[in-house]
């Protein structure tokens, strides 16, 4: 594509989710940029943050731009267990790098995974969530439809809570990990009902991986088999795609 083409994109409401169609990872950082600058505008004071490789266009953009996140307070969705902040395959460590080091926030929130106590760590961040009320809430998705690490079969009423990931997971995110042998298996994750109190959301799938995860939203049947079907009951929720097929 020439640099003075306009990127494709294209819209479209399917059983209450709004589909908007981008020519790609750049071209959705440049979307989601635009909705970032409205909804400062509009008064967003508590953001809900997501990591992994799809969000480092995002962050990036953020990075150059003149956004002004100094009123904001953010609430990660996971941290793997084990992992303390200065270690390059955290959670903590990404947002860091790739977002904190650049634009500062009036407080930032990320699950510990050293803690001592998980269950009151897990406890204490979903009094956190309840209190704070998430204007909006970015997602990925897994292979296997899970959102943050809420695999299949997490009930829906699910909060912050402590999870085994599954081995379709642990594969994935293998990618990350020279020492394959050093990737936990247990993380901490908001759940599928702290997901669902934000009032706004925003999920990011590229490429032919996220197929599947896609088709079973636009299936229109919710089922913990797949807990991205969960945000078929969210009132307000944007998929952000460079997937052809899903919205013609």
């Amino acid at each position: 594509m020439m640099a003075s083409e306009t990127p494709r994109r294209s819209e479209k409401v399917m059983q209450n989710v709004r589909y908007v169609k981008v020519g790609g990872k750049e071209d959705a950082a440049t979307v989601v940029l635009e909705r970032m600058r409205q909804e400062l505008e509009g008064g967003l004071r508590v953001l809900g943050l997501a990591t992994g490789s799809t969000m480092i266009p995002i962050y990036e953009a953020w990075a150059k731009s003149d956004l002004d996140f100094t009123d904001v307070t953010s609430f990660n969705l996971d941290e793997y267990v084990g992992l303390s902040a200065d270690n390059p395959n955290s959670y903590a460590w990404f947002m860091n790098h790739h977002l904190f080091s650049h634009k500062p926030f009036k407080e930032t929130y990320i699950p510990d995974g050293t803690a001592d106590d998980l269950t009151a760590e897990c406890d204490e961040y979903e009094a956190l969530l309840r209190d704070a009320e998430i204007d909006l809430q970015f997602l990925g998705v897994g292979e296997n439809g899970h959102i943050a690490f809420n695999e299949p079969g997490t009930p829906f009423s699910s909060t912050t809570h402590l999870t085994e990931l599954t081995d379709s997971t642990l594969g994935v995110n293998s990618q990350y990990f020279e020492d394959e042998s050093a990737i936990p298996n247990t993380a901490l994750t908001m759940g599928i009902a702290s997901i669902l109190s934000s009032k706004k959301i925003i999920l990011l799938a590229f490429g032919e991986k996220k197929r599947f995860a896609l088709e079973q939203l636009l299936k229109g049947e919710a089922t913990t088999d797949y807990p991205i079907t969960a945000l078929l009951s969210h009132p307000d929720v944007t998929i952000v795609t460079d997937l052809e097929g899903i919205t013609d």
